[in-house]
């Protein structure tokens, strides 16, 4: 009796385990799975995958989606070959002429970079002012356009990446904190020649400043640039939090649309409805 119990138990167990297995993996696949928005435009409909890799960003776009705060507003700045930008408030009712790109909600969302996330052509980014910690527009976003690039384009790219890495460590320097302090001073008091001034000493600076980690662009995202295009310069200053998975066409309509100076379409584009799907 002993024996065929231990019989049946050795047969039964594997069985047990394989369906304990493939139910962890079954959950893990289920927590990993993406959230998507479906974003209606004048110019059709995109389907949008948000990253868990940038949680942050994916829940508050997700919070607005719900709330409607994005139903109505205008691709208010679009750039062909580059990207098309939306989510200001201000947008909703602005009249033909208005200046638009200042608007969002009282916070920003804390910047969340990830070296595995870059500027490929159709992903979903949060636009930001020149705040110290790079922290992104609690509302603002764009889409990327982008160009296909070479590696000589590519090359010039991650010296403009580092550029950017060298300006934004020097100012986070405590040993710089005088400058820093001095340039912001000269912000708060509006005084344009001042800001100057600063400004370029620092830029000056910056371009020798070597306290950090120089950034390399990745053979596989180099391989991405070439063939589908991006705006390569952007990476690792703004954070990427999705991408389209359906209606790229939608963002080559739209960016081939005429704008004026600011470069606001000469015609509205409207971002009809932002709806999570299940």
């Amino acid at each position: 009796m002993k024996t065929l119990l231990r019989l049946f138990l050795a047969i039964l167990l594997p069985f047990f385990l394989y369906s304990c297995t493939s139910n962890t993996k079954s959950a893990q696949k289920e927590t990993e799975q993406r959230k998507t928005v479906e974003m209606v435009t004048d110019h059709g409909t995109m389907v949008i995958e948000l990253y868990n890799e940038t949680p942050l960003h994916r829940d508050n776009f997700l919070k607005l989606a719900r709330e409607g705060v994005y139903d109505s507003l205008l691709f208010h700045r679009v750039i062909e070959n580059f990207m098309i930008q939306g989510g200001d408030p201000d947008s909703k009712y602005a009249r033909p002429g208005d200046t638009l790109g200042n608007g969002g909600l009282d916070y920003r969302v804390d910047a969340e970079f990830d070296s595995n996330i870059f500027h490929k052509k159709g992903v979903l980014a949060a636009a930001r002012d020149g705040n110290p910690e790079r922290a992104s527009s609690s509302t603002q976003f764009y889409i990327v356009q982008g160009k296909v690039l070479n590696d000589s384009l590519l090359d010039r790219a991650e010296k403009r990446i580092n550029s950017w890495l060298g300006t934004h460590y020097f100012k986070k320097d405590p040993a710089n904190k005088a400058l820093v302090d001095s340039l912001q001073k000269a912000v708060d008091d509006k005084n344009m020649e001042r800001f100057r001034r600063y400004n370029d000493s620092i830029n000056q600076l910056s371009d020798t400043y070597e306290n950090f980690e120089p950034y390399t662009i990745p053979e596989s995202h180099r391989q991405v640039y070439r063939t589908m295009g991006g705006t390569p310069h952007l990476d690792q200053n703004y954070t990427v939090f999705g991408e389209v998975v359906q209606g790229m066409a939608v963002i080559d309509s739209i960016a081939r649309i005429k704008t004026d100076a600011l470069d606001r379409p000469l015609s509205d584009v409207r971002i009809r409805t932002v709806r999570e799907l299940e």
